[in-house]
């Protein structure tokens, strides 16, 4: 019965991509779910580990563990806010601000991937139909 619903069906696709991008990744050096955490800094270079939680709505000890692990591969450090002793900012290293070209090309091949058997109304339908969900 639970392989008949939409559920299952969206689960397993979900399973299949994780899969797939996690194995594109490997190449350059990063786990999946890393990117996200780039990402955020790719658009704001120097957040707090705290505004990288909320904005990546996350466990505290997600982001520390993903923080601590991108450092000891050399694609960020952290250094404290000369404002603030006891707050440690996040910042890309020449490393990390390398590999943004490469995991936005993995990503937008995973997204043609996905969309490869729509035709164009169909892609269109299915992005607003994505983006509206919960």
């Amino acid at each position: 019965m639970l392989e008949e619903t939409l559920t299952y069906a969206l689960i397993m696709v979900m399973k299949t991509k994780r899969n797939r991008m996690a194995a594109a990744l490997v190449p350059l050096g990063l786990h999946s779910g890393q990117e996200l955490l780039l990402n955020q800094l790719w658009q704001e270079d120097g957040l707090t580990q705290t505004e990288l939680i909320r904005r990546l709505g996350v466990e505290p000890p997600t982001v520390t563990k993903t923080v601590q692990r991108l450092e000891r591969a050399g694609f960020l450090h952290r250094s404290p806010d000369p404002d603030r002793p006891r707050v440690s900012r996040v910042w890309l290293t020449d490393a990390g601000k390398a590999v943004r070209e490469p995991v936005e090309q993995i990503w937008t091949r995973m997204d043609e991937e996905l969309l490869s058997a729509f035709d164009p109304d169909e892609r269109d339908m299915f992005g607003r139909l994505l983006r509206a969900m919960p």
